[in-house]
């Protein structure tokens, strides 16, 4: 099935697309003489999130299936200067503009769109000279419900399929069957075969309800005199799944109901952004990192680094650093939340929760690979057996690295949650951020809260 579904679109989306924004900018500052240094590499990270997450909002790839190819370069020079100007607010926004030859930049921006519409159109067309012989595949769709629309809606959007539906096959009347059909209804279960037989039908996709097994089985066992080819779609996909899949084990095909997202080459890109983000921002950071283990060394004793166990990937425990905001370093069974006008938190301590700073030793555990920058944040230990057995799907937050910040975070669940309703609350973000990780979602929480610290008004 998946042979006419360009796997090149993928293909480019996720690795050459990238590799040719950020290429062309290396390729630049070499022929025009600059230095490669930090900067340039910032900026090249910040390129990736944010031109994969506008190419993709634009569904830059739809004209190109479509065959659309002024559309497409229309929608690749709107996307690109979109890129420039999210890249250019950031640059002043931070200052770091001034750190970028603006004879490299203007070049960059030239050269950057005219790379992107020269490799796709060369991957069109081996596309075109791939499927022009192909010929449309008629196919009939058994279930007139919610998978079976789901099922249809997405050949029809991809015209590359080459795939014909003819209609529905139900043995509901009129008043039962879902909404949304816009293929005929041809008859009842026991009319496909003859169907079949008589129009040569090439694919069937059955999308029956489990529970309808029976009848599976024995439409199943009279299609065998056919030589269509049948595929089985699942009503486990109408119920709201945690990066749902198809795998195998050995040969023997496998549904993912509950799944991380990090598998494949997304772990990959997700470590990486993790290694080189933590050690721009920790050698950037090196005099702060300083400073603040000085005041907290002089304003209370104790260490300057507070080590507490939590729970991290698949709920194994790690140790968590943060810079000591605390009279008291508590990691027991019971462990009561810092709340406003704590008396444990030190003068110091206070400022360094309502800015976050005492977080920055956990870019020291983003490196050592317990932690990553976006995820869940860590509870402790004993807060975690506490909530487990309180909230549903609780140690589910746990099939990812914890994080140093999250999306619960940046929606207003940073800090104290003094109630139930509010911890529930927290993990149906964490929750929510497994569901629909992307790398663009990553970028958007970091830039959330790096305004929400500045706020300064809900850490204590």
């Amino acid at each position: 099935m998946t042979h006419n579904e360009i796997p090149l679109v993928a293909f480019f989306k996720r690795m050459v697309d990238p590799s040719v924004i950020l290429g062309s900018l290396y390729i630049v500052l070499v022929a025009m003489g600059e230095q490669f240094n930090g900067h340039y590499l910032v900026l090249m990270i910040i390129a990736f999130f944010v031109g994969t997450y506008v190419y993709d909002q634009i569904d830059l790839y739809r004209p190109l299936r479509s065959g659309r190819l002024l559309a497409f370069t229309r929608d690749t020079l709107i996307g690109w200067a979109i890129v420039v100007g999210v890249l250019m607010l950031i640059g002043h926004a931070t200052g770091f503009s001034y750190e970028y030859s603006d004879r490299v930049m203007l070049v960059w921006f030239v050269v950057a769109p005219i790379a992107l519409l020269s490799s796709h159109l060369a991957a069109y067309g081996i596309v075109v000279t791939r499927t022009k012989s192909t010929e449309m595949r008629s196919a009939l769709i058994v279930g007139a419900n919610e998978p079976g629309i789901k099922i249809s809606e997405r050949i029809f959007a991809n015209p590359y399929f080459y795939i014909d539906v003819k209609g529905y096959f139900d043995d509901r009347d009129e008043s039962r069957r879902s909404l949304g059909l816009t293929s005929p209804h041809l008859g009842k279960l026991s009319d496909i075969v003859p169907y079949v037989r008589e129009h040569n039908v090439n694919l069937i996709f059955i999308s029956l309800p489990i529970s309808a097994q029976p009848r599976i089985l024995e439409l199943l066992e009279a299609l065998q005199d056919t030589t269509a080819s049948i595929y089985f779609v699942p009503d486990i996909y109408t119920f709201e799944l945690m990066q749902a899949r198809l795998d195998h084990i050995g040969g023997v095909p496998v549904v993912g109901i509950c799944e991380t997202p990090f598998t494949g080459i997304n772990g990959a890109i997700k470590r990486v952004s993790d290694i080189v983000l933590a050690l721009c921002i920790l050698i950037l950071l090196v005099p702060i990192l300083i400073a603040i283990g000085i005041g907290v060394k002089l304003t209370s004793p104790g260490p300057i680094i507070f080590k507490q166990r939590r729970y991290g990937l698949n709920g194994e425990e790690i140790i968590v650093y943060k810079f000591r905001s605390m009279a008291v370093c508590e990691d027991g069974a019971v462990i009561v939340q810092a709340q406003r006008n704590d008396q444990r938190i030190t003068k110091f301590g206070t400022f360094l929760r309502s800015s976050s700073l005492d977080e920055l030793p956990q870019f020291f555990n983003v490196l050592q690979g317990r932690m990553s920058i976006v995820g869940p944040r860590p509870h402790a230990v004993a807060h975690n057996e506490m909530y487990r057995k309180l909230i549903k799907g609780y140690m589910l937050r746990h099939k990812v690295k914890p994080g140093i910040t999250g999306w619960a975070q940046v929606n207003g669940y940073r800090g104290e949650t003094d109630t139930l309703e509010k911890m529930k609350s927290r993990i149906e973000f964490d929750l929510d951020y497994l569901r629909n990780w992307s790398m663009p979602l990553d970028l958007w929480i970091i830039l959330r809260t790096v305004r929400e610290v500045t706020r300064r008004n809900s850490a204590y």
